[in-house]
Formats: structure tokens, C-alpha cells, sequence
């Protein structure tokens, strides 16, 4: 069930509206948690069984470490819910990736390690990293363990963030679910509002970009360099309307709901540092990597060299995260040495517009080249891709017109919010334009919405 899909709309609704009918706390906890798995059953109903188990582990964690008080005993449970989530990470999503990398050894002693063909269940990386999360806030004293199955259920399997995010810590929303509020009438219109933002992105902005991406990623010398380097814009742009775009999606349905989910994007191309890009990009996982990797690693406290060193740590692992593959091992590791080649380019808060607009474009660029690594899975076609850049040769001069209109308009969003007129964004109800802007935004989604299905491309992670 896709977000932008007719059936999620109907979904979304019945769920709203049977919540807001029924008066007890429990009940609407239950058809919560029912919705939950069937919206994930929906996907593939063989991997629910997985959910349940992190569930069950975690939740027998927090409330083991909640009895124990020796620290062997204390970090035996913590062991058991590191070795539990990530043992069933490692096995699903990098079995394959492991075994294709070793093949050659695998060989000299007669295998070809081809013997399982795993499918990767959808949303694993992200709901076991939020149960990781609650086992180690528990062991560490700064969360209380969830007393409730059902509430813990639902953290867990709380549909909006399932598949793709935003990570949500248990500290921000187990006491939302205490409360159980039902939605004020403003939280209803700005959860619609964002779920409206959210199909503009992705329907309007990156399904269109996508349909310019995919024929020149995939053979990039057949393309003149100028549609080529539009290709590399435009998966900028796709990733982040198609992402941020997800998390609008999924914020704005929790809203309905009741509840309310971190932010995860913060315009992040418009960053002047590579780490305020991260502190602005898919924020809920650059903050779970700070505060559960490096930081345990020995952050930035142990003198410049074991900075480094964990902040390659750090960022490797995270590229890992995103794939099995080595194109995001080797992004990762990229973003890695830009942070530590550019740690100590603190850009000044009183600078001149020259200069803000210098290293917005610095660091742009950066983050671009980072993408052509990420979107290409081969190394011949990321030679291919950037000998058509560097070394021009002659190729199909293709530019269509619905990309460069979907580019217009991040730009046009990207230069609204620097320009401080956010509440254009935010579709507020007592803003003049806002009924014009829902009218156009739907007649554009009714008219010029790209034919066929497109998942959402972190459904892959």
C-alpha cells in the first residue's frame, strides 16, 4: 500500500475516522495496532512474524533491565537485544551482500554461495534500529520501560513511520501514547496540509524527475553531457521530494491521529557546512548515528585523530545502512572524509550574501557528487557517467519538459523558505493564498500526476 495510492487515502480515512468514534483509550489503542499490521501485511504478510519478534525481544529486554541490578546481568540483556535486532538486520539485508563479496574465497573450497536467495523485508532497518534504540535508553537510565505489550505494540508497528521512518525514539512517543489525545481541529488541518506537501513532492516533483533519471542512469554515455548533468540534478531532487516527501506523508497521518512525529528534512540543500547538511538530512537517522554510534565511539573527546576515526566509523556504517552494496558503503565513507577534511569550516553567522551563497553552492556540490555515487550501483557506469562530464563525447541531447519544471519548483520551494516566507509552505488557514495554493496544488496532482506506479525509493532500505 503506497502512500500516494488511492487505498492508503481510503485506509488512512477509515482509521481517522473509526478512531475518532471511539471514547475509551484501549480501544483505539487495539484498532491502532490492527492497522498497523494490516497495513504491513498488506506488503507481505511472511515477514510479520519478524515485527513480532522484535517486538517481543525488546520488550522482554526493557523490562528484564528494569529488575536487574547487576551491571554482568544488565549487560547481558543489552547484548541479547544488540545480537537480536542486529543478528536479524545482518542476516536479511547483508547475507547476500556478504557471501557475493567473499565468493571468490567461497570458491577455492567449492562453493558459490548461492544457495539462499533472501528477500529483504520492508522496513527492517528502520523499525529495528527504533527497538535498539529503546533497549539502550533503558540500560542506560534514561527511559522508563514500557509497562504495556500493547503500548510497545504499537511503537513499534505505529503504521505512518513503519516502513520508512521518520527513526522515532521511544521517549517521544510512549508518552503520547500514555495520553492518547484525540487531534485539536488545528492539528488536523496542519496534518492535512502536510500530507498535501507530501504528494506534491512526491507525485509532482520526484516521480516526474525519476522519469528523466532512470533512462540516463542507466546508460549515461548514450546522453550528451548536458542532459547528463541535468540526470545528476535531478536525483538530487528526486531523493529528497521523493524522501521528504514520505516523511511529510507520514507526519501528517500521525497528526490525524493524535500524535505527532519528529521532523526529518530541513531544506537541506540550502546547508553551507557538510555538517549542517547532516544536521539536516534525514535528521531522525543523523541523530540516532550521533547519539547511539559515534558519541559511544568516543565522539569528538579523545584529541583530532580518534575524531576522525569515528567520524569515518560512524558515516561508513550509516552508508551500509542505506544498502548492501559497496557504492553505499563507499558514499558513506566520502561523507565520511568531507566531514573530517571540513571539520573546522564553521561558517559565520554574520556573513556577507556573496559568501553564504559560496558555500551553499560548495557544499552543494559536495553533496551532489556524494549522489552519483549512491545512484550508481557499478563502477562502469559511474565512469561512464562522469567521463560524460568530463570528457564529453557525443550523445543524445535530451531535455524534457516536466523534469525541468518538477527542478523549477524545488527551487521555488527551496528559495520561498530562505526567504523566510514559510508560511506559504505551511499552507497556513489564515493566509490569503493558501486556498488558491490547495487549488492549484490538487488541479496539478488531478491533471499532471506521471502514469504508472512508483514505490518510494527508501522502501529499498
Amino acid at each position: 500500500m503506497n502512500f500516494t495510492q488511492i487505498e492508503y487515502v481510503i485506509f488512512l480515512a477509515v482509521v481517522t475516522l473509526v478512531a475518532a468514534r471511539l471514547s475509551r483509550p484501549t480501544p483505539r489503542k487495539w484498532l491502532l495496532l490492527a492497522a498497523s499490521y494490516y497495513f504491513y501485511c498488506y506488503w507481505d504478510v511472511r515477514f510479520a512474524g519478524l515485527l513480532v519478534f522484535s517486538t517481543l525481544l525488546d520488550y522482554t529486554v526493557g523490562r528484564s533491565l528494569a529488575s536487574a541490578t547487576a551491571v554482568r546481568s544488565r549487560r547481558t540483556w543489552l547484548g541479547i537485544s544488540l545480537v537480536g535486532n542486529l543478528g536479524l538486520l545482518g542476516f536479511f539485508k547483508y547475507f547476500g551482500f556478504f557471501v557475493d563479496s567473499a565468493r571468490a574465497v567461497l570458491g577455492e573450497f567449492g562453493l558459490d554461495g548461492s544457495t539462499l536467495n533472501i528477500i529483504l523485508p520492508i522496513g527492517i532497518s528502520f523499525y529495528t534500529f527504533q527497538t535498539l534504540s529503546y533497549s539502550i535508553d533503558v540500560y542506560r537510565g534514561r527511559l522508563v520501560p514500557c509497562r504495556r505489550l500493547l503500548d510497545f505494540a504499537i511503537y513499534v508497528a505505529f503504521f505512518p513511520q513503519l516502513v520508512a521512518g521518520p527513526i522515532v525514539r521511544a521517549a517521544e512517543f510512549l508518552p503520547q501514547l500514555e495520553r492518547m489525545l484525540y487531534p485539536r481541529p488545528e492539528q488536523i488541518y496542519s496534518g492535512l496540509a502536510q500530507i498535501l506537501r507530501g504528494f506534491v513532492k512526491k507525485v509532482l516533483i520526484a516521480d516526474h524527475l525519476a522519469a528523466l533519471v532512470d533512462p540516463v542512469m542507466a546508460v549515461p554515455e548514450a546522453f550528451a553531457w548536458p542532459t547528463v548533468a541535468l540526470a545528476v540534478l535531478a536525483y538530487a531532487g528526486q531523493i529528497y521530494g521523493d524522501f521528504s516527501g514520505y516523511s511529510d506523508i507520514a507526519i501528517g497521518s500521525a497528526r490525524l491521529l493524535g500524535f505527532e512525529l519528529p521532523n526529518n528534512f530541513a531544506h537541506p540543500y540550502l546547508s553551507r557546512s557538510p555538517a549542517e547538511f547532516w544536521r539536516r538530512w534525514h535528521i531522525t537517522l543523523s541523530t540516532w548515528l550521533r547519539d547511539y554510534l559515534y558519541i559511544p565511539l568516543g565522539g569528538n573527546r579523545a584529541g583530532r585523530v580518534q575524531t576522525y576515526r569515528n567520524l569515518l566509523a560512524t558515516m561508513t556504517l550509516g552508508g551500509l545502512w542505506h544498502g548492501a552494496s559497496w557504492n553505499f558503503v563507499i558514499w558513506g565513507l566520502w561523507h565520511g572524509v568531507v566531514l573530517c577534511v571540513t571539520r573546522r569550516w564553521q561558517p559565520a553567522s554574520q556573513a556577507s550574501r556573496l559568501r553564504r551563497g559560496c558555500e551553499t553552492l560548495a557544499t552543494f556540490a559536495i553533496v551532489l557528487a556524494g549522489w552519483t555515487i549512491f545512484r550508481t550501483t557499478d563502477l562502469t557506469r559511474f565512469a561512464a557517467l562522469w567521463r560524460q562530464l568530463l570528457v564529453p563525447e557525443q550523445g543524445l541531447l535530451w531535455l524534457p519538459p516536466y523534469p525541468l519544471i518538477a527542478l523549477l519548483l524545488l527551487v521555488i520551494e527551496h528559495a520561498i523558505w530562505a526567504s523566510r516566507r514559510r508560511e506559504l509552505l505551511d499552507l497556513r488557514a489564515d493566509h490569503p493564498a493558501t486556498p488558491w495554493l490547495v487549488a492549484v496544488a490538487l488541479a496539478a496532482l488531478a491533471i499532471h500526476a506521471p502514469s504508472g506506479f512508483r514505490p518510494f525509493v527508501y522502501f529499498q532500505f
